[in-house]
């Protein structure tokens, strides 16, 4: 789905087609870059925003694809920070900063591809977005084109290491 681009009438994107949304997010990441695309769609699936890992393109160590993408998607929906109603679609499971992230923002949903089981935040290492404690816990839905992604960082990490 193009910027802008809306499903057909009545009918929501399917949790895989927020994904490829996102793997073609990671696919513009700078070469130098873990490849990590995120996508935020709003209440009707409508993408708002995309970003890729740039933590080594800007210098900036929280320029995670999530990050990124959360704060595009907030300068055109909500009222600036809030995104309510709103579906984050990332390529591999967010760490902590950008679950917390997710959490402060109030979406509504996260999808993501590839489960990170050193520093996985929705689920795998911790489970930060659906603590009790908190006032907002998003749905999650993970593994979504698992495979897919899962190849994406594997192919990077091998030409990292050859």
């Amino acid at each position: 789905m193009s910027p802008g681009a809306a499903p057909s009438p009545g009918s929501p994107p399917a949790d895989e087609d927020l994904v490829r949304a996102a793997l073609a997010a990671a696919a513009q990441t700078d070469p130098r870059d873990v490849p990590v695309g995120a996508v935020v769609f709003d209440a009707n699936g409508r993408e708002l925003a995309r970003a890729g890992n740039a933590r080594e393109a800007l210098g900036d160590p929280t320029a995670h694809a999530e990050i990124l993408a959360l704060r595009r998607a907030a300068q055109v929906y909500g009222d600036g920070w809030r995104l309510e109603g709103a579906t984050l679609a990332v390529t591999l499971e967010p760490c902590t900063m950008c679950a917390g992230a997710l959490v402060l923002a109030r979406v509504r949903r996260v999808v993501f591809g590839a489960w990170e089981p050193k520093t996985g935040a929705v689920g795998s290492l911790w489970d930060v977005v659906r603590d009790r404690r908190l006032n907002h816990r998003p749905e999650v839905r993970g593994g979504v084109l698992e495979a897919e992604c899962a190849a994406v960082l594997d192919a990077f990490f091998r030409a990292q290491r050859p």
